[in-house]
């Protein structure tokens, strides 16, 4: 017979048997329940600068003669596992779309409708002998509120984060000015960050100059971090993949889903020849300028290739999300680009900072985590659609914003090939109430604009003119159908203005009367 002491220790055993099971069944529950919600990693390649052709893959109908310029073979890979998007767009000037893309607001609803100052508090707006430019958010994006001209809102990483992601900034970041919340990726939903701060391009791209980092000779500008590298030969687009790789071990040690938002600084000025491809270039007869931003692009597609080796070798490429964009049209100045000014996107019109096509359409291409598609879709998309497509495929169903209402679209219809008419209908806006720089420029300064299908009207507002081109058929936009289809020219300018009104979206003023510019719809007659 067992004593009441060995009665006691057998009824503990079995209960503590019993717990340890409960325990080891809820275990293995939510280890299944985590399976089956397993969500796939995320990478994007977020290029600075990139023209719509900046590379050996066409994003157009055939390729074109500056696409032979280039080489860069790793996106022509990605493009075969990938959907690739030929009417993809973004905002002509940086920051902008770089807000648009962490938010999924519009640039006229966010109003960060230029570049933001490194330094906090600083319009970057040249000086207009007819327009003021409005009171624009000039210190950018920010998650905290009360901070003076930014836009508050919630950017995805952290919600990203807050969903069992580790998220990982390597790169520019330029959504924010110095002294600002938004400086800091840290601040906005990443765990790592790796040389992202408040300047939009790097002051020197050599190892050797220590990526600016020089006693007496630092700007804004010098890249931060790198330490390692001072003072070596290694490029800067080197030692970002460098780093990149390192930060990617410990969220795969962990075996976490992870974010990485690998944001080149090329193929941004300043315009410096990479020693390991430049020669290639030159051997083709590009002069020393040309063979320098090739030897860039290159470069950057380089970058894309190892990381992308990367994760084959870690057996997880299959279960990536692998996004490749820029974030406005390739730079058409001259100089610093050589060649006739804004003639370095032809067949597109112009380049960065216009509301031409050379201006605002970019390369994008997305692999999904499941299947390898290499197809194409015509749809008219737009940077901030990236902000509701990035959740979507992360499976993140339920999520709190601050205050923001995005006005991105889900893209996952169309990575599975379902392109109803919706995507035509549906207008895509632009609002560029700022002077950008001197001199002004085709569609450079002062320009509203919006498609609809393979229609787009331009506002030219200093001249007080539309402009209304059939994309389909002029890709170039030379021919200016606006004083043969008034009907058409209308129904835009009151589509145009009607979202602006609705974004309260901001225009500029007159110097010398300080009143606000008309919206399109109220130029009378409409008569170009």
């Amino acid at each position: 017979m067992l004593s009441f002491r060995n009665n006691k220790l057998l009824i503990l055993s079995l209960l503590c048997s019993s717990i340890g099971s409960g325990i080891h069944a809820q275990s293995v529950s939510r280890t299944q329940e985590r399976r089956t919600i397993e969500r796939p990693n995320i990478v994007v390649f977020f290029v600075d600068d990139l023209g719509w052709q900046d590379m050996s893959e066409p994003f157009y109908t055939a390729k074109t003669a500056i696409n032979e310029k280039f080489h860069t073979p790793h996106i022509e890979s990605l493009a075969k596992d990938a959907v690739k998007f030929t009417n993809a767009y973004a905002t002509p000037v940086c920051t902008p779309s770089r807000v648009s893309f962490l938010t999924g607001l519009n640039a006229a609803h966010h109003r960060v409708t230029n570049w933001t100052s490194p330094k906090a508090n600083t319009p970057t707006d040249s000086k207009d002998e007819l327009l003021n430019p409005p009171d624009w958010n000039i210190n950018g994006l920010s998650p905290v509120p009360n901070i003076p001209h930014t836009v508050y809102a919630t950017p995805f990483p952290s919600i990203l984060k807050a969903n069992g992601y580790y998220t990982i900034h390597i790169g520019k970041a330029h959504w924010g000015s110095a002294g600002t919340p938004g400086a800091s990726p840290l601040n906005l939903g990443f765990m790592v960050n790796v040389a992202g701060h408040s300047a939009g391009h790097p002051q020197n791209y050599y190892g050797e100059q220590n990526y600016g980092n020089l006693p007496g000779k630092a700007s804004y500008q010098a890249v931060p971090d790198l330490m390692e590298y001072h003072g070596t030969s290694t490029f800067l687009t080197e030692a970002l993949t460098q780093e990149a790789l390192k930060a990617l071990a410990e969220p795969i040690r962990r075996k976490e889903p992870f974010f990485l938002h690998f944001s080149n600084y090329a193929v941004h000025v300043p315009i410096q020849p990479d020693p390991r491809f430049v020669q290639r270039y030159l051997d083709r007869g590009l002069d020393s300028t040309e063979a320098a931003y090739a030897s860039l692009v290159e470069g950057y597609d380089k970058s894309m290739g190892d990381i992308i080796q990367f994760l084959k070798d870690k057996g997880i490429y299959d279960n990536t999300v692998i996004i490749f964009l820029s974030d406005n049209g390739g730079l058409s100045l001259s100089p610093p680009r050589s060649g006739d000014p804004h003639t370095q996107n032809l067949p597109l019109k112009a380049g960065k900072g216009s509301l031409y096509e050379g201006g605002i359409r970019i390369p994008l291409l997305i692999k999904q985590a499941s299947g390898h598609s290499g197809s194409s879709t015509s749809a008219p998309v737009m940077v901030e659609d990236l902000f509701p497509t990035i959740l979507q495929m992360a499976k993140v169903k339920a999520y709190q914003l601050v205050q923001q209402e995005p006005d991105g679209k889900d893209l996952t219809d169309l990575l599975t090939g379902k392109n109803d008419e919706s995507w035509n209908s549906r207008p895509l806006i632009w609002n560029v109430p700022n002077k950008w720089t001197v001199p002004d420029g085709p569609g450079i300064n002062f320009f509203s604009a919006v498609r609809q299908g393979d229609y787009k009207l331009l506002y030219d507002m200093k001249q007080g003119k539309l402009e209304l081109y059939n994309l389909q058929d002029d890709i170039g936009e030379l021919n200016n159908l606006a004083p043969k289809m008034k009907g058409k020219t209308s129904e835009l300018s009151k589509l145009l203005s009607n979202q602006l009104r609705t974004w309260k979206a901001q225009l500029p003023t007159y110097k010398t009367t300080g009143q606000q510019i008309p919206y399109p719809d109220q130029l009378k007659p409409i008569n170009q």
